[in-house]
């Protein structure tokens, strides 16, 4: 009998969407782009969003691409899938999933029941099309639900979770400083440049000003040099 030695191989991508709509995606990059700013500073947390997660090794059947995960104790970096066994066997803690009008319950449950399998301690769902936010956290061996996630705080991360007046998902870091999406922070950042710039032309004004009267200064110097030379020269002294 033949053995076949070739390598198990684990796809980068399983031919899905990232999103199936705008909002979805929206909602997708402002959780992701969010971890990543409140991470960006420790080397030893791993940001990703719909990545695909590869728990066991020789299988590449078992897996899941959470919107985004977080990773506490793994370096930063590029990575095509996480491969769990070449992380130091260490699981995502902590997976967020936005919720499309095209997910299905039965979906839903696999997931779940995949993230209480292979160790996630904090899952999160959002709907932005219902308004819905739903939180489960490891207790033993099971994800448990949040009874009541407006102002949950979020143990692994310190983030502050609620629902605007209008449905909107807040997340707030442990520094009070809430996640922006990134229309928001450019039009901070724009908002700053126009400052700065105004700030740097009234100084250069003010310099301007401050030669002109120090011209001025000099030829009202210079004319009463001039008068004082010329009552000289007719023998008053001034």
């Amino acid at each position: 009998m033949v053995i076949s030695t070739q390598a198990v191989q684990y796809p980068d991508s399983d031919g899905q969407p990232m999103s199936d709509n705008t909002r979805q995606f929206r909602w997708i990059v402002y959780i992701k782009e969010g971890l990543d700013w409140l991470f960006a500073d420790n080397p030893s947390v791993f940001v990703a969003g719909d990545l695909l997660w590869y728990p066991v090794e020789g299988d590449n059947k078992t897996r899941q691409a959470p919107d985004a995960m977080v990773v506490f104790g793994r370096p930063k970096g590029d990575r095509g899938s996480y491969r769990q066994w070449e992380e130091g066997d260490v699981a995502p803690q902590v997976v967020f999933e936005v919720l499309s009008p095209g997910n299905t319950v039965p979906e839903m449950s696999r997931k779940l029941l995949f993230y209480e399998r292979f160790g996630v301690e904090e899952y999160y769902l959002y709907d932005p099309d219902r308004f819905d936010l739903a939180g489960f956290v490891r207790r033993d061996d099971r994800l448990d639900p949040v009874d009541a996630m407006q102002g949950w705080v979020s143990p692994r991360l310190g983030v502050r979770f609620a629902l605007a007046d209008n449905g909107d998902l807040v997340l707030v870091r442990p520094d009070s400083l809430p996640f922006e999406s990134y229309q928001a922070v450019a039009r901070r950042a724009e908002a700053e440049r126009l400052q700065t710039q105004m700030a740097q032309q009234e100084t250069q004004m003010a310099r301007q000003e401050a030669e002109q009267a120090q011209q001025r200064a000099q030829v009202a110097e210079q004319r009463a040099e001039e008068l004082t030379r010329r009552l000289q020269e007719m023998g008053l002294e001034p």
